[in-house]
């Protein structure tokens, strides 16, 4: 357990799954995208997460897309899968029938839809925690689900042996610096919100699962890594010249903006699928600013 928490820590990317002009999953694109990763210091990378589509994904593609990342990985980093869904027992059996070869935790998102109160979500992950074959990752992302995992919850499924740590994307610091505050020793924070990774690992937690890492992952690596140390001036520089980037990327959807950014940069095409829509000419010709503003800094 000590040993997966401490490769986890830095920066993670929540890897979007690139699709060609014919709808389909873009292998080509997903060993370059794999690539990218390995190339800007990303320290593990995250599959079949938000970014991913992962709900338009049939259960067939989401195997292939985890076996082909694995293959192209072939343990250089290590690989989160995420495992979602809002029908405990269904869940539970489907996470517990994985081939876990290769996978190093599991992102499990709190239920869409259902609406649980803190005790439903208690009772969720532990069952979802005792069927795990690989530790397990809380996310907690209320702005897409609609339900809030409170600190207190948080903390108390801390305490679970194949619990290990969670990715807050609850936009809420005060509740992130309760967690942080209270945590133990072996449970992790990841900050789940690019825009306040910079704050929330310099008030002490581990690292960032990031979206703009997909395009970017050397100065999102870096400014994770120098709020980590204390350097402070550094970080809010290289936070500073990432900020409008971040901002972009979901002005019309995630993962449309970022998708867009790597068509730019030739690392995959723009398309998503339905129910969400390319990104518009008008963000592009904004990330295109944006993306040159960031190369003339960069220099």
């Amino acid at each position: 357990m000590t040993q997966v928490l401490s490769s986890l820590h830095g920066l993670g990317v929540a890897m979007v799954t690139p699709f060609n002009e014919q709808g389909n999953v873009d292998f080509p694109a997903l060993q370059r995208m794999v690539e990218h990763q390995i190339e800007g210091g990303t320290a593990f990378l995250v599959v079949l997460g938000t970014t991913g589509e992962t709900p338009t994904l049939s259960a067939a593609e989401q195997r292939r897309v985890v076996d082909f990342v694995l293959e192209v990985n072939a343990g250089r980093l290590p690989v989160v899968v995420g495992v979602t869904g809002n029908n405990t027992a269904e869940l539970c059996e489907r996470i517990h029938g994985w081939d876990v070869n290769g996978v190093a935790a599991f992102l499990v998102a709190t239920p869409a839809y259902n609406k649980p109160g803190q005790e439903g979500l208690k009772a969720h992950y532990t069952a979802v925690a005792d069927a795990a074959q690989r530790p397990v990752i809380l996310y907690n992302v209320p702005g897409r689900t609609s339900c809030n995992m409170s600190a207190a919850t948080t903390l108390a499924l801390a305490e679970h042996p194949n619990v290990i740590g969670i990715k807050e994307a609850s936009g809420d610091l005060e509740q992130i610096g309760d967690i942080l505050a209270s945590r133990p020793a072996h449970f992790a924070v990841w900050s789940g919100d690019d825009a306040l990774a910079m704050p929330t690992v310099a008030m002490g937690a581990d690292g960032l699962i990031s979206v703009l890492g997909n395009a970017f992952p050397k100065p999102m690596a870096a400014m994770v890594e120098q709020a980590s140390f204390g350097q402070t001036h550094e970080a809010r520089s290289t936070h500073a010249t990432l900020k409008p980037l971040m901002a972009l990327m979901f002005e019309e959807g995630n993962p449309a903006g970022i998708k867009a950014a790597m068509n730019h940069l030739g690392l995959c095409e723009g398309d998503v699928r339905l129910p969400l829509t390319k990104a518009s000419a008008a963000l592009k010709d904004k990330l295109y600013a944006a993306i040159a503003a960031l190369e003339v800094s960069a220099h």
